[in-house]
Protein backbone atom coordinates (compact mmCIF):
# COMPACT_ATOMS: atom_id res chain seq x y z
CA UNK A 1 0.00 0.00 0.00
CA UNK A 2 1.31 3.60 -0.89
CA UNK A 3 0.93 6.91 0.93
CA UNK A 4 0.47 10.07 -0.31
CA UNK A 5 2.74 12.33 0.35
CA UNK A 6 5.72 10.09 0.13
CA UNK A 7 6.71 12.46 3.54
CA UNK A 8 3.99 11.21 5.52
CA UNK A 9 5.49 6.97 5.80
CA UNK A 10 7.99 8.74 8.52
CA UNK A 11 5.14 9.76 10.38
CA UNK A 12 6.47 7.57 13.64
CA UNK A 13 9.49 9.48 12.97
CA UNK A 14 8.06 13.28 12.82
CA UNK A 15 5.82 11.98 15.65
CA UNK A 16 9.09 11.48 18.16
CA UNK A 17 10.57 14.02 16.55
CA UNK A 18 7.55 16.57 17.22
CA UNK A 19 7.45 15.36 20.91
CA UNK A 20 10.60 16.44 21.17
CA UNK A 21 10.38 20.00 20.19
CA UNK A 22 7.19 20.11 22.65
CA UNK A 23 9.39 19.31 25.59
CA UNK A 24 11.54 22.34 24.76
CA UNK A 25 8.76 24.42 24.56
CA UNK A 26 7.30 23.11 28.36
CA UNK A 27 11.48 23.46 29.09
CA UNK A 28 11.78 27.04 27.94
CA UNK A 29 8.24 28.24 29.73
CA UNK A 30 9.24 27.07 32.83
CA UNK A 31 12.86 25.81 32.60
CA UNK A 32 12.59 25.17 36.66
CA UNK A 33 9.50 23.15 36.64
CA UNK A 34 9.60 19.46 37.83
CA UNK A 35 6.07 18.77 36.59
CA UNK A 36 6.37 15.39 36.38
CA UNK A 37 3.09 14.90 35.69
CA UNK A 38 3.00 17.28 32.41
CA UNK A 39 6.79 16.26 31.17
CA UNK A 40 5.90 12.34 31.45
CA UNK A 41 2.67 12.72 30.23
CA UNK A 42 3.49 14.42 26.79
CA UNK A 43 6.27 11.41 26.62
CA UNK A 44 4.53 8.96 27.36
CA UNK A 45 1.37 10.13 25.37
CA UNK A 46 3.83 11.16 22.21
CA UNK A 47 5.67 7.74 22.35
CA UNK A 48 2.13 5.54 22.42
CA UNK A 49 1.24 7.73 19.02
CA UNK A 50 4.18 6.50 17.15
CA UNK A 51 4.04 3.31 18.18
CA UNK A 52 0.00 3.16 17.40
CA UNK A 53 0.67 4.81 13.93
CA UNK A 54 4.06 2.43 13.03
CA UNK A 55 1.42 -0.69 14.11
CA UNK A 56 -0.74 0.49 11.96
CA UNK A 57 1.30 1.42 8.55
CA UNK A 58 2.12 -2.43 8.73
CA UNK A 59 -1.39 -3.85 9.72
CA UNK A 60 -2.52 -1.65 6.53
CA UNK A 61 0.57 -2.55 4.79
CA UNK A 62 2.48 0.78 4.17
CA UNK A 63 5.79 -0.42 3.37
CA UNK A 64 4.86 -3.14 0.77
CA UNK A 65 6.37 -1.59 -1.83
CA UNK A 66 8.64 0.65 0.06
CA UNK A 67 8.61 4.24 -0.20
CA UNK A 68 11.91 6.18 -0.54
CA UNK A 69 12.78 9.06 0.51
CA UNK A 70 15.63 12.24 -0.03
CA UNK A 71 16.88 10.78 -3.41
CA UNK A 72 17.02 6.97 -1.77
CA UNK A 73 18.82 7.88 1.67
CA UNK A 74 15.74 6.60 3.58
CA UNK A 75 13.50 4.00 2.89
CA UNK A 76 10.15 2.99 4.86
CA UNK A 77 9.36 -0.93 4.28
CA UNK A 78 7.56 -3.35 5.93
CA UNK A 79 11.22 -3.72 7.99
CA UNK A 80 11.48 -0.05 9.16
CA UNK A 81 8.04 -0.35 10.63
CA UNK A 82 8.77 -3.32 12.35
CA UNK A 83 11.53 -1.76 14.46
CA UNK A 84 9.93 1.46 14.96
CA UNK A 85 6.94 -0.60 16.44
CA UNK A 86 9.99 -1.97 18.79
CA UNK A 87 11.54 1.36 19.64
CA UNK A 88 8.43 3.23 20.61
CA UNK A 89 6.81 0.55 22.29
CA UNK A 90 9.48 0.25 24.77
CA UNK A 91 10.04 4.16 24.81
CA UNK A 92 6.42 3.92 26.19
CA UNK A 93 7.37 1.41 28.91
CA UNK A 94 10.26 3.69 29.85
CA UNK A 95 8.58 6.82 29.95
CA UNK A 96 5.48 5.75 31.79
CA UNK A 97 7.93 4.33 34.43
CA UNK A 98 10.33 7.36 34.63
CA UNK A 99 7.12 9.30 35.98
CA UNK A 100 7.52 7.40 39.66
CA UNK A 101 11.38 7.00 39.04
CA UNK A 102 12.68 10.75 38.82
CA UNK A 103 10.52 12.05 41.77
CA UNK A 104 12.65 14.56 43.16
CA UNK A 105 15.25 14.81 40.51
CA UNK A 106 16.01 17.44 38.68
CA UNK A 107 16.10 18.42 34.79
CA UNK A 108 13.68 15.84 34.67
CA UNK A 109 12.85 18.22 30.88
CA UNK A 110 16.08 17.36 29.55
CA UNK A 111 15.92 13.58 30.59
CA UNK A 112 12.84 13.29 28.20
CA UNK A 113 13.64 15.38 25.50
CA UNK A 114 16.85 13.02 25.29
CA UNK A 115 15.26 10.07 25.60
CA UNK A 116 12.64 10.95 22.73
CA UNK A 117 15.86 12.53 20.51
CA UNK A 118 17.43 8.74 20.86
CA UNK A 119 14.11 7.30 19.70
CA UNK A 120 14.13 9.37 16.78
CA UNK A 121 17.84 8.28 16.11
CA UNK A 122 16.88 5.15 16.26
CA UNK A 123 13.29 5.06 14.10
CA UNK A 124 15.76 6.75 11.35
CA UNK A 125 18.41 3.66 12.13
CA UNK A 126 15.64 1.83 10.70
CA UNK A 127 14.75 3.56 7.66
CA UNK A 128 18.42 4.56 6.54
CA UNK A 129 19.57 3.62 3.34
CA UNK A 130 22.74 5.17 2.61
CA UNK A 131 26.13 4.81 4.48
CA UNK A 132 26.19 8.18 5.32
CA UNK A 133 22.40 8.36 7.03
CA UNK A 134 23.12 5.51 9.09
CA UNK A 135 26.06 6.73 10.40
CA UNK A 136 24.08 10.69 11.02
CA UNK A 137 20.90 8.44 12.47
CA UNK A 138 23.46 5.89 14.53
CA UNK A 139 25.10 9.32 16.57
CA UNK A 140 21.75 10.90 16.78
CA UNK A 141 20.79 7.90 18.74
CA UNK A 142 23.94 7.71 20.74
CA UNK A 143 24.82 11.01 21.56
CA UNK A 144 21.46 11.34 23.79
CA UNK A 145 22.24 8.19 24.89
CA UNK A 146 25.76 9.52 26.59
CA UNK A 147 23.73 12.13 28.64
CA UNK A 148 21.12 9.66 30.03
CA UNK A 149 23.50 7.45 31.38
CA UNK A 150 25.53 9.83 33.28
CA UNK A 151 21.72 11.84 34.52
CA UNK A 152 22.36 11.05 38.18
CA UNK A 153 24.91 13.37 38.05
CA UNK A 154 25.33 13.31 42.05
CA UNK A 155 25.81 9.74 41.70
CA UNK A 156 29.52 9.10 40.86
CA UNK A 157 28.64 5.47 39.15
CA UNK A 158 26.42 7.17 37.24
CA UNK A 159 29.12 9.71 35.90
CA UNK A 160 31.59 6.86 35.73
CA UNK A 161 29.64 4.81 33.03
CA UNK A 162 28.52 7.71 30.95
CA UNK A 163 32.07 8.80 30.82
CA UNK A 164 32.89 5.09 29.88
CA UNK A 165 30.15 4.87 27.69
CA UNK A 166 31.16 7.67 25.85
CA UNK A 167 34.76 7.26 25.39
CA UNK A 168 34.27 3.71 23.81
CA UNK A 169 31.57 5.02 21.75
CA UNK A 170 33.72 7.73 20.48
CA UNK A 171 36.20 4.48 19.30
CA UNK A 172 33.83 2.42 17.87
CA UNK A 173 32.22 5.69 16.18
CA UNK A 174 35.46 6.63 14.56
CA UNK A 175 36.43 3.23 13.85
CA UNK A 176 33.45 2.81 11.87
CA UNK A 177 33.55 5.88 9.88
CA UNK A 178 37.27 4.91 8.81
CA UNK A 179 35.35 1.77 7.55
CA UNK A 180 32.72 3.94 5.52
CA UNK A 181 35.61 5.69 3.81
CA UNK A 182 37.28 2.52 3.01
CA UNK A 183 33.77 1.25 1.31
CA UNK A 184 33.33 4.75 -0.38
CA UNK A 185 36.83 4.84 -1.57
CA UNK A 186 36.30 1.37 -3.14
CA UNK A 187 32.95 1.43 -4.40
CA UNK A 188 32.20 4.55 -5.36
CA UNK A 189 29.22 5.23 -3.35
CA UNK A 190 27.50 5.54 0.29
CA UNK A 191 23.71 4.26 -0.92
CA UNK A 192 23.43 0.49 0.26
CA UNK A 193 22.36 -0.20 -3.48
CA UNK A 194 25.07 1.37 -5.40
CA UNK A 195 27.85 -0.54 -3.09
CA UNK A 196 25.93 -3.78 -3.77
CA UNK A 197 26.33 -2.81 -7.39
CA UNK A 198 30.13 -2.10 -7.23
CA UNK A 199 31.18 -4.36 -4.40
CA UNK A 200 31.37 -7.78 -6.72
CA UNK A 201 34.08 -6.09 -9.70
CA UNK A 202 36.35 -4.11 -6.97
CA UNK A 203 40.13 -4.48 -7.78
CA UNK A 204 40.85 -4.14 -4.13
CA UNK A 205 39.39 -7.05 -2.49
CA UNK A 206 41.84 -6.24 0.85
CA UNK A 207 40.79 -2.86 1.36
CA UNK A 208 37.37 -3.93 0.56
CA UNK A 209 37.70 -6.81 3.88
CA UNK A 210 39.31 -4.26 6.04
CA UNK A 211 35.88 -1.93 5.46
CA UNK A 212 33.56 -4.54 6.16
CA UNK A 213 35.32 -5.76 9.30
CA UNK A 214 35.62 -1.98 10.74
CA UNK A 215 31.89 -1.60 10.11
CA UNK A 216 30.94 -4.44 11.60
CA UNK A 217 33.02 -3.79 14.40
CA UNK A 218 30.69 -0.47 14.72
CA UNK A 219 27.61 -2.77 14.49
CA UNK A 220 29.34 -5.02 17.13
CA UNK A 221 29.54 -1.84 19.99
CA UNK A 222 25.62 -0.72 19.05
CA UNK A 223 24.22 -4.34 19.63
CA UNK A 224 26.98 -4.56 23.23
CA UNK A 225 28.66 -7.70 20.96
CA UNK A 226 31.97 -9.03 21.39
CA UNK A 227 34.51 -7.66 21.35
CA UNK A 228 33.16 -3.90 21.84
CA UNK A 229 30.85 -5.49 24.62
CA UNK A 230 32.61 -4.34 27.71
CA UNK A 231 30.71 -0.69 28.16
CA UNK A 232 27.54 -2.57 28.56
CA UNK A 233 28.10 -3.86 32.29
CA UNK A 234 29.68 -0.64 33.24
CA UNK A 235 27.04 2.02 31.33
CA UNK A 236 23.57 -0.68 32.45
CA UNK A 237 24.54 -0.70 36.21
CA UNK A 238 25.30 3.13 36.09
CA UNK A 239 22.26 4.31 34.64
CA UNK A 240 19.30 4.93 36.37
CA UNK A 241 17.40 1.80 35.94
CA UNK A 242 14.91 3.05 33.44
CA UNK A 243 17.95 3.85 30.94
CA UNK A 244 19.50 0.85 31.00
CA UNK A 245 16.17 -0.77 29.91
CA UNK A 246 15.72 1.94 26.76
CA UNK A 247 19.46 0.57 25.98
CA UNK A 248 19.69 -2.86 26.19
CA UNK A 249 16.23 -3.13 24.51
CA UNK A 250 15.70 -0.76 22.06
CA UNK A 251 19.22 0.72 21.03
CA UNK A 252 20.55 -3.11 20.41
CA UNK A 253 17.65 -3.34 18.36
CA UNK A 254 18.51 -0.18 16.49
CA UNK A 255 22.41 -1.50 16.45
CA UNK A 256 20.65 -4.92 14.52
CA UNK A 257 17.98 -3.00 12.44
CA UNK A 258 21.20 -1.62 10.72
CA UNK A 259 23.31 -4.69 10.86
CA UNK A 260 20.41 -6.16 8.83
CA UNK A 261 20.08 -4.18 6.51
CA UNK A 262 23.51 -2.87 5.16
CA UNK A 263 24.56 -6.65 5.09
CA UNK A 264 22.14 -8.13 3.35
CA UNK A 265 21.52 -5.16 1.00
CA UNK A 266 24.88 -3.53 0.56
CA UNK A 267 27.05 -7.37 0.40
CA UNK A 268 25.38 -9.69 -0.78
CA UNK A 269 27.47 -13.08 0.05
CA UNK A 270 28.18 -14.08 -3.51
CA UNK A 271 29.87 -10.62 -4.63
CA UNK A 272 32.30 -10.01 -1.36
CA UNK A 273 33.00 -14.08 -0.49
CA UNK A 274 36.69 -13.42 -2.19
CA UNK A 275 36.67 -10.24 0.29
CA UNK A 276 35.64 -11.15 3.05
CA UNK A 277 33.27 -14.21 4.22
CA UNK A 278 31.17 -12.10 6.29
CA UNK A 279 28.81 -15.12 7.36
CA UNK A 280 31.96 -16.71 9.03
CA UNK A 281 32.33 -13.64 10.65
CA UNK A 282 29.04 -13.50 12.36
CA UNK A 283 29.54 -17.29 13.21
CA UNK A 284 32.17 -16.51 15.20
CA UNK A 285 30.96 -13.52 16.77
CA UNK A 286 27.73 -15.20 17.62
CA UNK A 287 29.31 -18.22 19.17
CA UNK A 288 31.94 -16.36 21.08
CA UNK A 289 28.79 -13.18 22.09
CA UNK A 290 26.37 -15.37 23.42
CA UNK A 291 28.75 -17.76 25.95
CA UNK A 292 30.94 -14.79 26.92
CA UNK A 293 27.92 -13.31 27.96
CA UNK A 294 26.10 -16.33 29.40
CA UNK A 295 29.33 -17.37 31.73
CA UNK A 296 29.70 -14.29 32.66
CA UNK A 297 26.47 -13.63 33.81
CA UNK A 298 26.30 -16.62 35.98
CA UNK A 299 29.36 -15.34 38.03
CA UNK A 300 27.51 -12.32 38.79
CA UNK A 301 26.30 -11.58 42.35
CA UNK A 302 24.50 -8.00 41.39
CA UNK A 303 21.04 -8.46 39.89
CA UNK A 304 21.56 -5.37 37.34
CA UNK A 305 25.00 -6.21 36.22
CA UNK A 306 23.44 -10.28 35.75
CA UNK A 307 20.94 -8.46 33.16
CA UNK A 308 23.91 -6.53 31.38
CA UNK A 309 25.39 -9.93 30.70
CA UNK A 310 22.44 -11.72 29.99
CA UNK A 311 21.77 -8.97 27.41
CA UNK A 312 25.40 -9.44 25.76
CA UNK A 313 24.26 -13.23 25.53
CA UNK A 314 20.89 -12.62 23.67
CA UNK A 315 22.92 -10.34 21.12
CA UNK A 316 24.75 -13.51 20.50
CA UNK A 317 21.74 -15.05 19.90
CA UNK A 318 20.26 -12.27 17.36
CA UNK A 319 23.67 -12.82 15.80
CA UNK A 320 22.36 -16.36 14.57
CA UNK A 321 19.91 -14.40 12.19
CA UNK A 322 23.07 -13.33 10.46
CA UNK A 323 25.02 -16.16 11.24
CA UNK A 324 22.61 -18.34 9.41
CA UNK A 325 22.39 -16.60 5.87
CA UNK A 326 24.41 -19.70 3.96
CA UNK A 327 22.53 -19.82 1.12
CA UNK A 328 20.68 -22.76 1.56
CA UNK A 329 17.07 -21.17 0.66
CA UNK A 330 15.48 -19.42 4.17
CA UNK A 331 17.03 -16.38 4.87
CA UNK A 332 13.77 -14.84 4.70
CA UNK A 333 12.86 -17.22 7.67
CA UNK A 334 16.43 -17.11 9.29
CA UNK A 335 16.31 -13.10 9.34
CA UNK A 336 12.90 -12.58 10.20
CA UNK A 337 13.19 -15.14 13.37
CA UNK A 338 15.75 -12.38 14.27
CA UNK A 339 13.61 -9.34 14.57
CA UNK A 340 10.96 -11.47 15.91
CA UNK A 341 12.86 -12.37 18.86
CA UNK A 342 14.32 -8.46 19.10
CA UNK A 343 10.09 -7.72 19.68
CA UNK A 344 9.87 -10.21 22.31
CA UNK A 345 13.21 -9.18 23.97
CA UNK A 346 11.80 -5.22 23.67
CA UNK A 347 8.90 -6.06 26.45
CA UNK A 348 10.52 -9.13 28.43
CA UNK A 349 13.63 -7.42 28.80
CA UNK A 350 12.42 -4.23 29.38
CA UNK A 351 10.41 -5.10 31.70
CA UNK A 352 13.16 -6.99 33.52
CA UNK A 353 14.83 -3.97 34.47
CA UNK A 354 12.03 -1.82 35.55
CA UNK A 355 11.42 -4.41 37.92
CA UNK A 356 14.55 -3.83 39.36
CA UNK A 357 13.73 0.12 39.08
CA UNK A 358 10.93 -0.64 41.08
CA UNK A 359 13.03 -2.49 43.49
CA UNK A 360 15.50 0.52 43.80
CA UNK A 361 12.40 2.59 44.31
CA UNK A 362 11.78 0.86 47.29
CA UNK A 363 15.03 0.77 48.24
CA UNK A 364 15.96 -2.96 48.58
CA UNK A 365 19.16 -3.28 47.60
CA UNK A 366 21.01 -5.07 44.38
CA UNK A 367 21.92 -8.68 45.30
CA UNK A 368 20.45 -11.53 44.99
CA UNK A 369 20.66 -12.31 48.84
CA UNK A 370 18.78 -8.33 49.03
CA UNK A 371 15.90 -9.88 47.10
CA UNK A 372 15.25 -12.67 49.56
CA UNK A 373 11.87 -12.77 50.16
CA UNK A 374 10.34 -9.76 47.89
CA UNK A 375 7.57 -12.14 47.15
CA UNK A 376 6.13 -11.73 50.63
CA UNK A 377 5.83 -8.44 50.04
CA UNK A 378 4.96 -7.98 46.49
CA UNK A 379 3.51 -11.11 45.10
CA UNK A 380 1.90 -9.78 41.97
CA UNK A 381 5.14 -7.67 41.21
CA UNK A 382 7.55 -10.84 41.43
CA UNK A 383 4.99 -12.78 39.37
CA UNK A 384 5.87 -10.97 37.06
CA UNK A 385 9.53 -10.84 36.94
CA UNK A 386 9.50 -14.51 37.31
CA UNK A 387 7.83 -14.10 33.79
CA UNK A 388 10.89 -12.34 32.69
CA UNK A 389 13.26 -14.69 34.11
CA UNK A 390 11.61 -17.75 32.46
CA UNK A 391 11.10 -16.18 29.35
CA UNK A 392 14.60 -14.69 28.70
CA UNK A 393 15.78 -18.26 29.64
CA UNK A 394 13.47 -19.64 26.65
CA UNK A 395 11.05 -22.08 28.72
CA UNK A 396 7.58 -21.81 27.47
CA UNK A 397 5.71 -19.35 29.75
CA UNK A 398 6.44 -16.16 27.18
CA UNK A 399 7.13 -14.95 24.08
CA UNK A 400 10.75 -15.95 24.30
CA UNK A 401 10.53 -19.56 24.08
CA UNK A 402 9.12 -19.45 20.45
CA UNK A 403 11.16 -16.71 19.18
CA UNK A 404 14.57 -18.84 20.55
CA UNK A 405 12.43 -22.30 19.04
CA UNK A 406 13.01 -19.71 15.68
CA UNK A 407 15.81 -18.94 16.00
CA UNK A 408 17.27 -22.39 16.31
CA UNK A 409 14.65 -23.99 13.74
CA UNK A 410 16.29 -21.15 11.23
CA UNK A 411 19.90 -22.50 12.13
CA UNK A 412 19.30 -25.64 11.94
CA UNK A 413 17.79 -25.17 7.94
CA UNK A 414 20.62 -23.40 7.16
CA UNK A 415 22.34 -26.61 7.83
CA UNK A 416 24.77 -24.69 11.18
CA UNK A 417 22.99 -27.14 13.07
CA UNK A 418 25.87 -26.62 15.48
CA UNK A 419 24.97 -22.94 16.14
CA UNK A 420 21.64 -24.06 17.29
CA UNK A 421 23.24 -26.81 19.70
CA UNK A 422 25.38 -23.93 21.22
CA UNK A 423 22.59 -21.74 21.49
CA UNK A 424 20.68 -24.27 23.64
CA UNK A 425 23.52 -24.99 25.78
CA UNK A 426 23.60 -21.39 26.50
CA UNK A 427 19.97 -21.39 26.81
CA UNK A 428 20.57 -23.62 29.71
CA UNK A 429 22.72 -21.98 31.66
CA UNK A 430 21.25 -19.07 31.26
CA UNK A 431 18.28 -21.09 33.58
CA UNK A 432 21.20 -21.19 36.39
CA UNK A 433 21.18 -18.03 37.16
CA UNK A 434 17.85 -16.41 35.91
CA UNK A 435 16.50 -19.34 38.13
CA UNK A 436 18.48 -17.72 41.36
CA UNK A 437 16.46 -14.29 40.86
CA UNK A 438 13.06 -17.05 41.43
CA UNK A 439 14.66 -18.68 44.18
CA UNK A 440 15.35 -15.56 46.17
CA UNK A 441 12.07 -14.09 45.54
CA UNK A 442 9.99 -17.27 46.39
CA UNK A 443 11.56 -19.52 48.61
CA UNK A 444 14.95 -17.54 50.88
CA UNK A 445 13.90 -15.97 53.81
CA UNK A 446 14.78 -11.90 54.12
CA UNK A 447 18.48 -11.69 55.34
CA UNK A 448 16.86 -8.59 57.25
CA UNK A 449 13.33 -7.54 57.66
CA UNK A 450 12.47 -4.69 55.27
CA UNK A 451 9.09 -3.24 54.58
CA UNK A 452 7.72 -2.11 51.01
CA UNK A 453 6.05 1.70 51.64
CA UNK A 454 3.51 2.14 48.61
CA UNK A 455 3.23 1.12 44.94
CA UNK A 456 4.35 3.91 42.21
CA UNK A 457 1.73 3.99 39.54
CA UNK A 458 3.56 4.49 36.66
CA UNK A 459 6.24 2.30 37.03
CA UNK A 460 4.08 -0.81 38.64
CA UNK A 461 1.83 -0.58 35.58
CA UNK A 462 4.77 -0.23 33.38
CA UNK A 463 6.08 -3.73 34.71
CA UNK A 464 2.53 -5.09 34.65
CA UNK A 465 2.49 -4.18 31.01
CA UNK A 466 5.65 -5.85 29.86
CA UNK A 467 4.47 -8.79 31.75
CA UNK A 468 1.37 -8.97 30.02
CA UNK A 469 2.70 -8.53 26.58
CA UNK A 470 5.43 -11.06 27.26
CA UNK A 471 3.26 -13.72 28.26
CA UNK A 472 0.46 -12.77 25.04
CA UNK A 473 3.27 -12.84 22.79
CA UNK A 474 3.52 -16.61 23.34
CA UNK A 475 0.17 -17.63 21.67
CA UNK A 476 0.13 -14.33 19.70
CA UNK A 477 3.45 -14.54 17.91
CA UNK A 478 1.84 -15.58 14.85
CA UNK A 479 0.25 -11.82 14.32
CA UNK A 480 3.85 -10.56 14.02
CA UNK A 481 5.58 -13.75 12.90
CA UNK A 482 4.37 -13.59 8.89
CA UNK A 483 5.01 -10.14 8.98
CA UNK A 484 8.70 -10.47 10.48
CA UNK A 485 9.27 -13.13 7.94
CA UNK A 486 7.66 -11.12 4.79
CA UNK A 487 9.74 -8.06 5.71
CA UNK A 488 13.03 -10.07 5.79
CA UNK A 489 12.15 -11.88 2.82
CA UNK A 490 11.67 -8.48 1.02
CA UNK A 491 15.37 -7.48 1.61
CA UNK A 492 16.43 -10.67 -0.50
Amino acid sequence: MAITPDWAALAPTLVVGLTALVLFVLDSIDPDSSNNALLAGTATVGSLAAMAVSGAYLLSGVGDPATTLYGDQLVVDEMALFFQFIFTSVALLVTLASFDYLKGQRHQAEYYILVMLAAMGMTLMAAANSLATIFVALELASLPSYGLVAFLKRNRGSVESGLKYFLIGALSSAIMAYGISLIYGVTGGLALETVAANVGGTDLPGVLGVGLVMLVGGFAFKTASVPFHFWAPEAYEGAPAPISAFLSSASKAAGFAIAFRVMVVAFPISSVVTAIDWVLLFQVLAVVTMTLGNFAAATQENVKRMLAYSSVGHAGYVLIALAALTGAGNEGLVLGAGMIHLLVYGFMNTGAFLFIALVEYWGVGRTFEDYNGLATQAPVACVAMTVFMFSLAGLPIGGGFLSKYYLFAGAVGAGVWWLALVGAVNSALSLFYYSRVVKAMWIEEPASSFEIEGYPTGLYAAVLIAAVATVALLPALGLFSDTAFDAAAALF
